[in-house]
């Protein structure tokens, strides 16, 4: 790119260059040329009045001397009656031509020319002032004003082609980081970035790639997010299925746990469906784990008792106490009946794997003007680092902490939130706060509103 840019601004500046020198050249041997002749006829000139004052021939030869080109022998007057005086060069020719005529001329000559001015006598006759101008007087300067000339060209071809360099430079440096960018990014260095530079276009698409890039790494994150969310789902009927054989393998003629077993076997493969279904969305599994593709919605309060319904038989297996509180009414919320299940049973599911066996729990429902509140207490040793807990990774003794991240982000798809703190039990609470309406707006917020509105 860089060679490219200095043989266009090579042939352009040339091309510029020669568009201006080649006349200003040419005017300036003109102008050369018609000075030495200007001169010439000066000298020439000079001689008029001495011959309309004498025609002595001695006289006149003095005059021709005392002239600057008589003394470099290129002047000589002719006179009526043939004779020479000083150093002719005309031929006889163009002599008799300028008598005749009567005017001043200008003829060639062996190395230069000759003005011949002719100058009427009394007698009706004429004398011819003849100066010769060689050639280094009619082209002084020339050579000269040519090769200055030819130096200002050569410089503005050389100020073009490093300008130019200097551009391609940028611009080759830019693009250079551009394509190590993108090489690292196909390479999976998805942290690679590029600092926008050279001109307004490469600026663009550096621009446009670091927000691609940023792009790539959420989606890829929210990819993995989402596949850890959806294989995290299958704990609860794998959970509850373990618990059922066991009692099953214990007791082998109990039909009431034959049932139950199968109905966890079934709630296990309605839960691979869902997932199956969910990653051949064209959203793909982000859209499916992270908030709903649709505005559905369902009665949380019927969730919760069927999910509850559930999970009571393990709570009596291991000697659980629990209460159920505010569910006997409805409390619709905008969220899909089958996320909302999700994020029950992952919490739940933290309620059994991190408390031992006979801690009590309570499960509260609380409708609001604008917002429902799903709260989740037990009677187990809490949580140490609130803040922690709601990091990935950081819930408690071996837990991925994704129960709260699946529960976090379907309270923030509505706009609500996730909150950790201590239960009326003694140990932890967690509340799922899923908004229903829009946040009321303040008296202030409401007061420039209509002032706003009366404005208008």
């Amino acid at each position: 790119m860089r060679t490219s840019l200095a043989r266009v601004a090579t042939a352009v500046t040339a091309m510029v260059a020669l568009s201006f020198v080649v006349p200003l050249g040419l005017l300036n041997g003109q102008m050369a040329h018609d000075r030495a002749l200007t001169a010439a006829e000066r000298q020439a000139a000079s001689l008029v009045p001495v011959l309309s004052v004498t025609g002595d021939p001695a006289a006149l030869t003095d005059a021709v001397g005392s002239v600057p080109a008589g003394t470099a022998g290129r002047l000589a007057l002719h006179l009526p009656t043939g004779q020479a005086l000083g150093a002719p060069h005309a031929p006889p020719a163009d002599l008799a031509e300028a008598r005749r005529l009567g005017r001043t001329s200008t003829v060639e000559a062996p190395g230069g020319k000759v003005l011949l001015r002719p100058v009427l006598l009394e007698a009706g006759t004429f004398a011819v002032i003849e100066v010769y101008v060689p050639q280094r007087e009619l082209s002084r300067g020339v050579a000269r004003s040519w090769l200055i000339l030819a130096l200002v060209a050569l410089a503005l071809v050389l100020v073009s082609v490093a300008m130019a360099d200097r551009l391609a430079k940028r611009v080759v440096r830019a693009t250079d980081r551009l394509v190590r960018a993108v090489t690292h990014v196909a390479a999976g260095d998805l942290a690679a970035r590029v600092e926008p530079q050279g001109p307004p276009e490469l600026r663009a698409a550096g621009e446009a790639f670091n927000h691609m890039a940023d792009r790539l790494a959420r989606l890829l994150a929210a990819e993995r997010e989402a596949g850890a969310d959806l294989s995290h789902r299958l704990r609860t009927p794998l959970t509850a299925l373990r618990v059922d054989l066991d009692g099953l393998a214990a007791n082998p003629g109990d039909p009431a746990r034959l049932a139950q077993s199968r109905g966890a076997l079934e709630r296990l493969e309605t839960a691979v469906d869902e997932i199956i279904a969910a990653a051949r969305r064209p959203g793909g599994p982000s859209g499916a784990a992270g908030r709903p593709a649709a505005a559905a919605g369902c009665d949380a309060s019927e969730v919760v008792r069927r999910r509850l319904a559930f999970w009571s038989a393990l709570a009596e297996d291991q000697d659980r106490g629990w209460d159920l509180v505010g569910a006997d009414a409805p409390a619709p919320v905008p969220v899909p009946e089958t996320e909302l299940a999700a994020a029950l049973d992952a919490l739940m599911g933290n309620i059994f794997r991190h408390t031992p066996h006979g801690t009590a729990f309570r499960l509260t429902v609380h409708r609001g003007r604008s917002s429902t509140g799903l709260l989740f207490g037990d009677a187990g040793p809490g949580i140490a680092d609130a803040d922690a807990a709601l990091r990935r990774g950081a819930s408690g003794a071996g837990s991925t902490g994704l129960g709260l991240d699946i529960a976090r982000r379907l309270a923030e798809s509505t706009g609500g939130s996730l909150r950790v703190g201590t239960s009326p039990l003694g140990g932890a609470q967690i509340e799922v706060w899923l908004r229903t309406a829009p946040k009321p707006a303040s008296r202030r917020s409401a007061r420039r509103a209509e002032r706003r509105a009366a404005r208008h």
